[in-house]
């Protein structure tokens, strides 16, 4: 596990060692045991490396044998294994045991197909020399992170965004869209970040550069769901639980000491229990609990160790986070609005003690139907027999109630059909709550932005079965931009890396052909996940009510938090900021402090308003002194 970073020059600007280092120093927590740099003609590379296997020879960065391909790589490859034997059946020759090497060998074999090979997480870069030619590509379902600019003719990219911002030629302003969906998604866009012209490979893609024909983008792989109904509900169990244990083992792959994030839900405990089953020696969990009793799951996960005989370590988590949010702001890089960062956080920093890699069980809500809103979903479908027009009126009747009626929220909604109606479900702060929040010169830029456009794109792309439309569209964009990100920022802000078993592509690939009627049946989410693991993981594991990775940010901000949150949301700093409306933010803290839940809008608001004063303050307050002095 890495960080990476490089730059290509367009032009004829060149390349310094020193711009590349500034880059990787920015991210150490990333890769603490090693640093390596190539500059050359136009090109300069780098990395910060996590050393997790062949812990003497991988250092980076790998070339081939002649040294005319070079790369840098963040990440693993699983079946690096098999493929190195392959290729040294064809004469390849290998200089290291690291799997980094197969990816130069690949490249030589396969060029750009070369990642539809790769059975893994990655984002690496790889310079070929004879043809000039830059390569980049990120893994399938985006697990691993890649930003990149363009500035005065020069390709920057890197692991993370304030990477890129040790480079002077990159601008620090405000992508006014990235800001409106990141208000009501809690994330910004899949292919943009939060600054104006710096953008995010996507996931399943690969760029090629060169300075002469520029840059190119494309898609090389992507999921599709095509339901096999000729096959048995028993077959999808076998077949489910053996992917599942293969996925595992490949994931136990290390030279280092490695545990598990354990939550007491399914999907860990189906991972712990597979890691069980593949270990001689005791699996070592990790869980995080909280005093408020709503909230703390811990007697979940201690039942889970004590089952599977586990080295259990745990945590409780008090709202004492005011110590650790500046660098909260700083390792998620930007803006991020989902609180179930914190928790991450403090289970990363507890399994940093013990082990430099985890495995963890996210993925199975995308995968196999999860989520409680898929099934508010099915039974909002009910709504289409009420005729249009009465949906309609009610809708109407709640836009003009006042906010914070009792029935406004239900009224607007049902006034909603089809897409329209699970999108407005799932929006954060919606059109009017943003007219209200935003002052006039933010909200003229975003008028006729639409945030949902992509989410509703591709659900409306995916044909066969509206669950399936659901899960589509989670699994391009809400499990990377959310789930994944916060996975990887704040498991590299302890310098461990984070593995999920359950985001195998093969995995991936054959749940989508597993019927949705098999994983949502009647009130039984993930019913064929839970079905596999029957006989595993024990049935009052599998089968006790769902419950998310909730905090008590609410409890927290009517107590302790409270004066954190009006000083920080409504100082100077943030009224000259000239973004929000002081008076609606005062309007929310208040209808907090009543008792209405808005720990997501007040935490959004939050790390937006960090997020500027770490790197958007600081990048004023430079200038201003360089200006002081000449």
């Amino acid at each position: 596990m890495c960080g990476i970073a490089g730059i290509l020059s367009l032009s004829d600007r060149a390349v310094r060692l020193e711009e590349v280092r500034a880059m990787c120093d920015a991210m150490v927590h990333r890769g603490p045991d090693d640093q390596g740099l190539y500059v050359g003609s136009g090109i300069g590379l780098g990395m910060r490396r996590l050393s997790i296997i062949d812990l003497h020879t991988g250092h980076q960065p790998v070339e081939n044998e002649d040294g005319t391909v070079r790369v840098v790589f963040n990440g693993e490859i699983y079946n690096f294994e098999s493929l190195r034997k392959s290729l040294q059946a064809q004469g390849h020759q290998f200089r290291t045991d690291t799997d980094t090497e197969v990816i130069v060998h690949l490249y030589e074999r396969y060029e750009e197909a070369c990642v539809e090979r790769l059975r893994g997480m990655f984002v690496f870069a790889l310079w070929d020399e004879r043809r000039r030619k830059l390569m980049i590509a990120r893994d399938r379902l985006g697990k691993k992170p890649l930003f990149y600019t363009i500035a005065k003719d020069r390709l920057i990219f890197g692991s993370e965004l304030k990477a890129l911002l040790q480079i002077p030629d990159v601008e620090r302003r405000f992508d006014w869209s990235s800001v409106t969906h990141y208000l009501s998604t809690l994330c910004t866009p899949l292919d943009r970040s939060i600054l104006e012209g710096v953008h995010k490979l996507p996931p399943a893609h690969v760029m090629t550069a060169t300075p002469w024909r520029g840059i190119k983008i494309k898609q090389y792989w992507d999921l599709r769901f095509d339901p096999d109904y000729t096959k048995s509900e028993d077959y999808f169990v076998e077949r489910l639980r053996d992917l599942l244990e293969e996925s595992v083992k490949l994931r136990m792959i290390s030279d280092v000491p490695l545990g598990a994030f354990l939550s007491g839900g399914v999907d860990s405990s189906s991972v712990v229990a597979m890691m069980a089953r593949n270990s001689s020696r005791p699996v070592k969990t990790f869980s995080i609990g909280f005093k408020e009793r709503d909230f703390n799951e811990l007697d979940y996960a201690r039942e889970v160790s004590q089952h599977f005989g586990t080295e259990h370590e745990e945590l409780v988590v008090e709202p004492n986070v005011l110590e650790m949010i500046d660098d909260l702001a700083w390792y998620l890089d930007e803006p991020f609005g989902d609180p179930s960062a914190i928790p991450t956080y403090m289970v990363s920093k507890l399994a940093s003690g013990s082990v430099k890699v985890v495995l963890s069980g996210d993925g199975g809500d995308e995968l196999f139907a999860g989520y409680d809103r898929y099934l508010v979903e099915r039974r909002e479908r009910r709504y289409r027999m009420l005729p249009a027009p009465i949906r309609k009126t009610a809708g109407l009747v709640g836009r003009i109630m006042p906010e914070g009626m009792k029935g406004r929220n239900f009224l607007q909604h049902l006034g909603y059909d089809g897409v329209e109606r699970y999108l407005d479900a799932n929006v954060l702060f919606k059109r009017p709550q943003l007219e209200r929040l935003l002052k006039a010169e933010a909200l003229s830029t975003v008028r006729n932005f639409d945030p949902m456009r992509t989410r509703r794109q591709l659900m409306q792309a995916e044909k066969s079965h509206w669950l399936s439309a659901l899960q589509y569209a989670d699994t391009k964009l809400y499990l990377p931009n959310d789930i994944l990100t916060k996975v990887d920022r704040m498991s590299m802000a302890h310098s461990i890396e984070a593995r999920v078993p359950l985001l195998d592509h093969k995995l991936v690939e054959f749940a989508a052909t597993i019927p949705p009627e098999l994983k949502l049946r009647g009130n039984t989410t993930k019913y064929i996940f839970k079905r596999a693991m029957e006989g595993i993981v024990p049935d009052q594991v599998l089968y006790r009510p769902k419950r998310g990775f909730a905090i008590p940010l609410s409890q927290w901000f009517r107590g302790r938090m409270n004066n954190f949150v009006r000083d920080l949301l409504l100082d100077c700093t943030s009224r000259q900021r000239g973004i929000f409306n002081p008076e609606y933010i005062e309007r929310l803290v208040v209808m907090n402090d009543r008792g209405r839940n808005l720990d997501f809008e007040l935490w959004t608001l939050i790390t937006f308003e960090l997020w500027c004063r770490k790197f958007m303050d600081r990048q004023q307050s430079e200038s201003a002194w360089r200006a002081s002095v000449g």
